[in-house]
């Protein structure tokens, strides 16, 4: 299911919101059934798979908040609690492209291939896994209190407003709001007038952006105005509809109570790469810096580690986003980027610019990395760079 459907416009929207309001008691547990509902729509076995990664989590966290904070067995709690969920996020999302690579091996040395078993890739795995996985780390790091029940839990992990395409919601952002969240008539219409801003986003800018987008990266020959043309209307059609998601996303939380942090910022007025990440999918950006460059020893461990973290978490951040080394390509291109601006500072000419101009190289240096997440193949985004 999703926003933009009349099943969730006109009948579960509508009468979720109705429930909810009309019965002011337990109003987690509806909002539990409710995504239940909303995320199992297509596929109810898909509701199973993320009850065990909430139950994963929400013991794993219950145990290691029970625990001393010196004792042993809070590292070994949370190291098999990660391990487990990220398991689970490896073989659903990755499971096909090992085969596929592994295959590749075998035939270059001569052997014969091993047949290929397909998995269904869950919708919103990734987001939800995340999520339950920062309650673990949040409250073994002492962030963020253990949750009062498993309701609670339950209902942050699978909150159908940003399920499916986010933000990222960190456990210790709305931890509070779990147990109490205030409900006004300014607040659901300033959602309302949220959802509908994103809902005009993604149906009359993101797609109209994406047809023409299509007709450019489908074409046998682009020329290179069209190849130029295409990857521009590709980069809008991209922010358009990440951005309406999380719009709608923030605006439906608000109709609920809930206050989701801002997940997008202007991305294209950066001036550097390094800006353009503080300001795209802020949710994700902050959440790999938090949980991966940090505890990776971020930029403690020397100039040269800063720079090899740097590159390691963007490219693990464009094999979060697909299971294709097109998106590895993508993570290491913006991590090499990142790190080489870490790396200048201050004496890159690059910031001797005018600022007009740094925003316009920003752009264009963004634009090569959407073509890059827009092709299937590395063989089509080499013809596409061709064309351009």
């Amino acid at each position: 299911m999703v926003f933009t459907s009349y099943i969730f416009l006109f009948y579960f929207l509508p009468i979720t919101l109705l429930i909810y309001y009309l019965f002011p008691y337990k109003r987690n547990v509806l909002l539990l059934l409710a995504s239940y509902i909303f995320y199992g729509w297509c596929n109810p076995w898909f509701v199973f798979l993320m009850f065990i990664a909430t139950l994963i989590n929400y013991w794993g966290g219950r145990i290691i908040s029970q625990l001393p904070t010196e004792e042993p067995r809070r590292y070994w709690t949370l190291s098999i609690t990660v391990a487990a969920s990220l398991s689970l996020l490896g073989f659903f999302k990755y499971f096909m492209f090992f085969q596929k690579n592994l295959n590749f091996l075998l035939l270059y040395f001569g052997s014969a291939a091993l047949p290929l078993y397909e998995v269904i890739l869950p919708i919103g795995i990734s987001f939800f896994i995340f999520q339950s996985l920062s309650y673990t780390v949040d409250v073994y790091r002492g962030d963020a209190p253990p949750v009062r029940s498993f309701s609670d839990f339950a209902c942050f992990v699978a909150l159908f407003p940003q399920l499916i395409a986010g933000p990222i919601v960190r456990y210790n952002t709305i931890a509070d709001q779990l147990v109490y969240r205030e409900h006004t008539i300014d607040k659901f219409s300033s959602g309302v007038a949220l959802f509908i801003l994103g809902f005009f986003k993604k149906l009359f800018l993101a797609n109209l952006m994406g047809k023409a987008a299509d007709a450019v990266f489908n074409a046998e020959a682009p020329g290179i105005t069209d190849a130029w043309f295409g990857v521009t209307a590709y980069a809008f059609q991209i922010y358009f509809d990440f951005s309406a998601y999380s719009d709608m996303a923030v605006g439906l939380g608000r109709m609920f109570g809930f206050e989701f942090l801002r997940n997008f910022n202007a991305p294209y007025h950066a001036d550097s790469i390094t800006d353009f990440w503080r300001r795209w999918h802020i949710s994700l950006s902050t959440f790999l810096r938090d949980y991966l460059y940090i505890p990776l020893g971020g930029n403690r461990l020397g100039e040269v580690r800063t720079y090899v973290n740097l590159t390691i978490v963007m490219l693990l951040g464009g094999l979060w986003h697909g299971a294709s080394w097109v998106f590895v390509i993508w993570g290491a291109y913006h991590g090499l980027l990142l790190a080489f601006e870490r790396w200048r500072g201050k004496k890159s000419v690059y910031e001797k610019l005018p600022h007009f101009v740094r925003v316009g190289i920003t752009f264009v240096l963004v634009l090569f990395s959407w073509v890059l997440f827009r092709c299937p193949t590395l063989e089509d985004a080499t013809r596409f760079f061709q064309a351009m």
